[in-house]
């Protein structure tokens, strides 16, 4: 029995739980929501049209006049959520499949007596599940815009509120990376699973063809899920960084999802390291094999052979 291939079942195993855990996150309400590749903060979106200042400017203050007073009263007393006053929700958290949406408990905006430490996110609602998934912040917006009844909803669109045309451009330049990014966390997953059976076989099996052929496939998984891991580090910070970048004058912001790039790129660090304990096993063995072919040349030269 190769007692060798135990390390490489273990690291195979743990990779394949991780790299199911980052297709699968917040894929439901309650599933590991806190693991979004890039979360969108709109608690403050919409709290430029309350700026006494622009009033003179803004057409649209005259219909808001009436309806804004409560919102600015609430603004003033305790920095409420301004897009829970227009009737969205206080983040959009992103995830690979699908996205969930909440507000933050017991307030979204640090003050005196709490700390941003003390803040909370409350999932609400997460859509549907959706292959090859890609948020769109503008449709989902819009759309909860027109539909909901809290305050100023039905009244006001997108343009009405500013939004930065440069952050839908910027988002749209990564659906291609968004879908190439779901197609190599199938195609890992698929590889690590078949280098996770040929290692179980592989403890029954000996020879340098059985580790060559454990080599090829471990390979193939860590470059899968390798390129996978480094596709949505590029989407995470080249998203939050286009919209903190056009989106920080209309109250909105993102973050990155820091635990969502630990997950994943732990399990690529643990396929490089049954893909190098492979080959250490191909080595080891090629050299095993000379030392008994030298061994056998020496007893034939002794033994008159």
């Amino acid at each position: 029995m190769r007692f060798l291939a135990i390390l490489p079942i273990l690291l195979c195993a743990a990779a394949l739980v991780l790299s199911f855990l980052c297709l699968f996150a917040g894929s439901s309400k309650g599933f590991m929501e806190e693991y979004a590749l890039v979360t969108l903060n709109t608690s403050q979106f919409g709290s430029t049209l309350f700026n006494t200042s622009e009033s003179s400017t803004n057409p649209f203050l005259s219909l808001l006049d009436n309806a804004t007073n409560s919102i600015e009263s609430s603004l003033n007393a305790d920095l409420a959520s301004v897009a829970q006053d227009l009737g969205l929700h206080d983040f959009y958290s992103a995830h690979i499949l699908n996205y969930c949406e909440g507000y933050y408990t017991p307030g979204p905006v640090p003050n005196a007596t709490l700390s941003k430490h003390d803040i909370h996110r409350n999932i609400t609602a997460c859509s549907n599940k959706t292959a090859g998934y890609t948020f769109d912040p503008r449709a989902t917006l819009a759309h909860e815009l027109n539909t909901s009844t809290n305050g100023l909803a039905g009244k006001l669109n997108l343009t009405d509120l500013n939004w930065p045309a440069e952050i839908d451009k910027g988002l749209h330049a990564l659906r291609i990376a968004s879908i190439a990014m779901f197609a190599l966390y199938c195609v890992g997953i698929a590889f690590i699973a078949l280098a996770l059976l040929l290692a179980l076989a592989s403890i029954f099996f000996q020879g340098r063809l059985s580790s060559f052929v454990n080599v090829l496939v471990d390979c193939l998984a860590f470059l899968a899920i390798g390129l996978a891991s480094a596709i949505a580090t590029a989407i995470a910070v080249k998203a939050a960084d286009v919209i903190n970048s056009y989106g920080k004058d209309v109250g909105i912001s993102a973050q990155k999802g820091s635990r969502f790039l630990v997950l994943t790129w732990v399990a690529t660090a643990l396929m490089l390291g049954a893909s190098l304990t492979w080959c250490a096993e191909c080595v080891a063995g090629r050299g095993a094999k000379r030392t008994r072919r030298s061994e056998k040349r020496g007893y034939g030269e002794d033994g008159g052979y």
